[in-house]
């Protein structure tokens, strides 16, 4: 197709979201580069990301933009091969397991603390907030961090397992407020070594270690925007390890964002420059994975929040730019806004949710009181 053509295309898809091509309003999309056309029909979402990292094109309300092409359904018109690879290698090949395992840690999660510290606030929490009684990061972190620890119903002297323990800020919180002791592991040695700071003085042992190596009691365990980088193919294997380690009168929870609809494609962008070897679980896939290992005694979604907590973070690595761009370039600033803003949207548009789901092995005796 001609660049007129493609661009008359692309009009007519932006009219059906509501946005104006070279418009003024806050979601209308400016190109500065007509290459930017055939890049996105010929590579997608892929196209779309790289474009705007390299200047191509802008808009002054990039959430909102992503918001409304996604409500739009407009994302369904640009499949091309990458998104069919990135399905592909997803369903039929494990991505997560022997070294691929470290892949995330080192490619994401040991980008900087410096970095991570300054987006995500006092509290090193690289997941959800819960804002149901909160008006700002912090006190959302730690809101979900106490949610977490009163649905475990946790207890001074019990032992407690972290999968996936970030920057040990879980962990740390649970020593210190409900008396427990911990193992927390990651394949970020980044985050190891954070967190064995952090968590320096308290009954807190982290590892840099796969979960599928774990072989040992605990009276609880609880794993927090972990599960997204688990795999399909590995999420029985995952719920066998969760259940070999815990206690029969024990409880699990796992937090994570998931789907509601068919099994989740991988996003081309987001596989190549945010989380490689990731993808978001959907319901089915989570019900089959602990079918006949636990007990699901309660099903929790806050997905809304993500929105709020990715405004916060998006206002946090701004407001730190002045000091972060004497180690980061200006085209992964840019990046960087595309992976928040794209994040921000799946949630506003309720594309994606937070789920949290409180486990047990055997079902809880006379029934398990859902604390909110």
């Amino acid at each position: 197709m001609s660049s007129d053509s493609l661009k008359q295309r692309a009009t007519a898809l932006l009219e059906l979201a509501g946005i104006a091509l070279g418009g003024q309003g806050p979601t209308d999309l400016k190109v500065h580069d007509e290459r930017f056309y055939a890049r996105v029909f010929a590579h997608g979402s892929l196209g779309l990301g790289e474009a705007y990292m390299d200047g191509w094109w802008d808009a002054d309300d990039l959430p909102g933009l992503f918001t409304r092409l996604l409500k739009a359904h407009i994302d369904r018109e640009l499949k091309t091969l990458d998104t069919l690879i990135a399905h592909f290698k997803a369903r039929f090949i494990n991505l997560q397991r022997g070294e691929h395992a470290f892949e995330i840690g080192k490619t994401h999660y040991d980008l900087g603390n410096d970095l991570f510290q300054a987006m995500l606030g006092r509290h090193m929490v690289y997941s959800c907030g819960y804002w149901a009684q909160s008006d700002n990061l912090d006190d959302a972190q730690l809101a979900k961090l106490d949610l977490i620890c009163r649905k475990l119903k946790l207890k001074p002297g019990q032992r407690v397992l972290d999968i996936g323990c970030g920057w040990g800020e879980a962990l740390k919180y649970a020593a210190e407020h409900y008396g427990v002791e911990g193992v927390g592991v990651t394949v970020s040695a980044e985050q190891a070594a954070y967190a064995r700071r952090l968590c320096d003085g308290l009954p807190v042992d982290i590892r840099l270690q796969d979960y599928r190596e774990l072989d040992e009691h605990f009276d609880a365990i609880f794993s927090i925007g972990m599960f997204e980088h688990v795999g399909p193919l590995n999420y029985r294997s995952y719920f066998e390890v969760a259940r070999r380690c815990l206690s029969d009168d024990g409880l699990f929870l796992l937090h994570s964002i998931g789907t509601n609809g068919a099994p989740s494609r991988p996003d081309p962008w987001i596989e190549k420059y945010i989380f490689p070897n990731s993808v978001i679980p959907a319901a089915n896939q989570v019900a089959e994975a602990l079918q006949g290992l636990f007990v699901v005694e309660d099903w929790h979604n806050f997905g809304a929040d993500y929105d709020r907590t990715l405004t916060a973070w998006h206002s946090n690595f701004d407001a730190a730019w002045p000091t972060l761009s004497t180690c980061y370039e200006p085209r992964f600033r840019r990046m960087w806004h595309f992976y928040l803003a794209v994040s921000t949207a799946v949630f506003r548009s309720r594309r994606d949710q937070l789920w949290q789901l409180t486990l047990s092995p055997h079902g809880v005796p006379d029934g398990y009181r859902v604390p909110r």
